[in-house]
């Protein structure tokens, strides 16, 4: 089965985050790296690469995430 797909705006609350910091950072190709998906002119973001991005953001402390941006 498929998954749901969220449009921006949708992706952007579920990470707390503007829209458009979500749109600068697919533009741009910096920032927030989370994959979408292009369907004609629509943008779609997976649910489980939302859930991905926000784990793989986790810390416990800021010098754990310190070292995860290097």
């Amino acid at each position: 089965m498929f998954e749901k797909l969220l449009n921006t705006e949708q992706a952007s609350k579920v990470l707390g985050m503007k829209s458009k910091s979500l749109a600068n950072s697919r533009c741009t190709g910096t920032g927030v790296q989370i994959p979408f998906i292009k369907l004609g002119n629509l943008v779609r973001y997976k649910v489980s690469d939302l859930q991905r991005y926000l784990e793989n953001n986790t810390f416990t402390h800021t010098g754990e995430a310190k070292k995860s941006n290097k």
